[in-house]
């Protein structure tokens, strides 16, 4: 089959690698039919996390079922099934609590815990930028999709990953019908967390970003675009909620913040969001930081470490909570809101491109070039 292959850093091409195979009674091979790029897959891109040359990408996967062990019971050969990020074996103590984000069995690394398709230090298995993907424990893993999944696979793929972490934002941050809400980073997910405070009634949501495609986006859904290259976020905030600051926040950029002048500083956000955030108000940090940067420029974020202002923070008698999405926890209510018709989180999609153009695909998105807000990837187009 085909697939999108990392070779080093900012080098990615497409060919031949093996086709995945029943490995265990309880798998299902997927016959992908859409996938994302993620920002967090532009990490492993531009070599700022380890990932092993000859891997392929996409925790982002949708697509048609066309093989089941023989212990598979619920999961059928023809369902349309989205996929989670998270490998989960549905039986450990952390699965059974639903934490499917900690399992204790998908990487067989005993130091290890959690596993991710095709991802820097998140178990071994191999990711669905591809044209086909192995599922383990599939009757757990696999989300069935209703009837209208085929006609509309751009809003169903988000249940994979980029909606239930938006999503998982506003959960650690608790917002609630009438907060005020604060969103750092109109990436996917920061544009997907404000979507998610819109959806919850939320009675302002203010969106920091400074790509003018992104902040448009963030206006399109009801959100106030806030320019950090024209003013200061902070600043701003204050302003737009009397100088008590927002009930709720929501970290989306992660560790490659960069301020106006481009650099980089991984803990700008998470002091912007304690600054911009009432006292005892509560804020959900879903940005990655990895517990290695290859890429930093200091030593302290090259460990993994932020200089967080603790002082405030404590002072403002905040809360603040972090880490990766259980996705399972949140795609089937989501899935039923997809079903109603009652969210359209694909508008965020700005393209749509075979397998074969991924490397440009990762080129411009990598690059945030105007216009390259989200990118899908179709193998059979």
């Amino acid at each position: 089959m085909r697939a999108v292959v990392y070779n080093g850093p900012r080098d990615v091409s497409v060919h031949d690698v093996p086709d995945p195979r029943l490995e265990r009674p309880t798998d299902a091979v997927v016959k992908v039919t859409t996938s994302g790029i993620c920002g967090s897959d532009v990490h492993i891109y531009t070599g700022r996390t380890t990932f092993e040359p000859g891997r392929w990408f996409g925790h982002e996967n949708l697509g048609e079922v066309v093989e089941v062990g023989s212990a598979v019971q619920r999961v059928k050969v023809g369902d349309m099934v989205c996929v989670p990020m998270n490998v989960a074996c549905g039986e450990c103590d952390n699965c059974n609590q639903g934490m499917t984000h900690l399992c204790l069995r998908a990487d067989p690394n005993p130091d290890a815990v959690g596993a991710v398709y095709g991802y820097a230090d998140m178990g071994p298995w191999p990711g669905g930028q591809a044209e086909y993907l192995l599922v383990p424990w599939a009757d757990f893993n696999c989300l069935r999709l209703p009837q209208d999944a085929r006609n509309r696979e751009n809003d169903y793929v988000m249940l994979a990953d980029t909606w239930p972490v938006g999503y998982h934002a506003t959960e650690m941050a608790g917002v609630k019908p009438g907060d005020t809400v604060v969103v750092y980073g109109a990436g996917p997910v920061g544009l997907l967390a404000a979507y998610s405070a819109v959806l919850k009634s939320a009675s302002r949501v203010m969106v920091v970003d400074h790509h003018p495609d992104r902040l448009a986006l963030a206006e399109k859904i009801g959100a106030i675009a806030i320019d950090d290259c024209k003013t200061s976020p902070v600043e701003e905030v204050l302003k737009l909620t009397d100088g008590v600051g927002a009930d709720c926040g929501c970290e989306c950029v992660g560790f490659r913040a960069r301020d106006v002048a481009g650099n980089e500083q991984n803990s700008m956000t998470l002091n912007n969001l304690v600054a911009s955030v009432r006292h005892g108000g509560a804020i959900g940090v879903v940005g990655y930081y990895p517990l290695h940067d290859l890429g930093a420029r200091d030593e302290l974020s090259r460990e993994g470490q932020v200089a967080m202002n603790f002082g405030q923070f404590w002072r403002k008698a905040q809360r603040i909570m972090a880490g990766p999405c259980p996705v399972k926890r949140y795609n089937r209510s989501l899935c039923e809101l997809l079903r109603n018709n009652q969210a359209h989180p694909a508008f965020l999609v700005s393209h749509e491109l075979p397998l074969e153009r991924a490397p440009e695909a990762y080129m411009h998105f990598a690059s945030r070039e105007h216009g390259w807000t989200k990118v899908v990837l179709k193998p059979a187009i």
